[in-house]
């Protein structure tokens, strides 16, 4: 099983108010990431959620979606990737590790990576765009451990760099890989491009 842990714990400090309940065409950007998820060949969704939890609750809704609370959201995004490997179950072989705050994502990048991992056997697969590595990230279970040491100081990039044998890279065509939502402007810029699609 595959499955999809959605970072959706931040504080939204930069942005001012909870940037995952912002509207993005007829839903919320959290709303808006799930459900392209659903549409690709991620098995399984689980949502790490942290601050404004009852608010993204109340928009994931019927969703068939796992749900796992970081209590160290604070910490910062690693604390929540932690959170999330911790809470994959047993029958999990891998995770695409997706941020909570890039909604333009399409599910055929999470298709391309599923598909590089089956066919590779690379523990960590990375979507790169015009030679820039971007998210979601792929990690097969065997790092599970390892990831829950990781430094936050360094977070996720310590594994990929201490594991260059098992990182397989995969060209996209998208620049999505690379926009996340951090303030007002990167909003607004997301906003367009969602509307001119």
């Amino acid at each position: 099983m595959i499955y999809a842990l959605v970072l959706a714990a931040g504080e939204s400090r930069r942005m001012g108010k909870p940037k995952l309940l912002l509207p993005f065409g007829d839903k919320t950007i959290i709303e808006y990431i799930l459900d392209n998820i659903r549409q690709s060949k991620a098995d399984r969704i689980l949502v790490v959620l942290g601050s404004h939890q009852e608010e993204i609750l109340s928009k994931i809704g019927a969703r068939p979606i796992g749900m796992v609370v970081n209590h160290r959201y604070k910490e910062g995004m690693l604390s929540s990737i932690q959170t999330g490997f911790a809470a994959l179950p047993d029958d999990a072989s891998a995770a695409l590790v997706y941020l909570g705050d890039q909604p333009l994502i399409p599910s055929s990048v999470a298709d391309d990576l599923i598909e590089a991992y089956k066919q590779t056997q690379k523990g960590i697969v990375l979507p790169v765009y015009k030679k820039r590595r971007g998210h979601p990230i792929l990690v097969d279970i065997k790092h599970r451990q390892e990831i829950l040491g990781l430094s936050p100081d360094i977070g996720l990039r310590a594994l990929v760099h201490n594991h260059p044998e098992d990182v397989q890279e995969v060209g996209v065509d998208t620049p999505h890989i690379l926009k996340d939502i951090d303030n007002p402007k990167d909003y607004a810029r997301e906003l367009k491009k969602m509307e001119e699609s």
